[in-house]
């Protein structure tokens, strides 16, 4: 297998990147072998300390309405009823990272059934506890007294961060984006900006993948 590989930048609580995410689960069985996705936490909301607004959870809504519509995800709305419920992206996020230090060909099942949770189970994937759960439920014998010790550390605080800071270099202003590379001259491309069908995606990464390395 040559280098090529794409690079996902998402985020476990955007909406954009839940409706993107069948997609992202058939270019993984699809071309998992020939094209391996590379996960960076975008950041979308981390460190947010202050409680949503009613004006703010009626933005949300309508956002995952838009989000339904094109992509048939299905939403839970409920976790949005929480008394002061905090939107902050940060501590899922640092749980993928985790994943991806300790199991890398697990971190993008994690990530996608964090969002499952959210948005589909109305669960609040912002606490610790429901994070272990999660993966527990998705990765079977997993040692999650490790899992949350690792969480809570320094070291995955500032890789998730350091995730974060990649994203905004690279130029990222939006999620899900997902580029592809490298070309022969080193290069890297963008396969899509936001949301797009599969119907789009995969035929463009079909014949990608079928060309030789340069």
């Amino acid at each position: 297998m040559d280098d090529r590989h794409l690079i996902y930048f998402a985020d476990p609580m955007c909406s954009w990147c839940y409706g993107f995410w069948p997609v992202v689960a058939a270019i993984d069985a699809a071309f998992g072998e020939t094209l391996p996705i590379r996960l960076v936490m975008g950041g979308l909301r981390p460190g947010t300390t202050e409680a949503m607004t009613a004006e703010a959870k009626a933005n949300v809504l309508e956002h995952w309405t838009h989000v339904h519509e094109a992509s048939g995800q299905p939403f839970d709305k409920s976790v949005l009823d929480r008394e002061g419920f905090v939107y902050d992206t940060d501590p899922a996020a640092r749980a993928v990272v985790v994943i991806r230090r300790e199991r890398p060909d697990l971190a993008l099942a994690y990530l996608g059934a964090i969002q499952k949770a959210f948005y589909a189970e109305g669960r609040d994937v912002t606490q610790g506890d429901v994070l272990a759960e999660i993966l527990a439920e998705t990765v079977p014998g997993a040692d999650i007294a490790a899992f949350r010790a690792n969480w809570e550390s320094e070291e995955a605080a500032n890789e998730t961060w350091t995730d974060y800071a990649i994203s905004q270099r690279a130029g990222v202003t939006g999620f899900p984006t997902l580029v592809g590379g490298p070309d022969e001259r080193g290069q890297f491309g963008v396969v899509t900006r936001g949301y797009a069908p599969p119907e789009q995606v995969l035929p463009i990464l079909a014949d990608w993948a079928g060309r030789p390395a340069q």
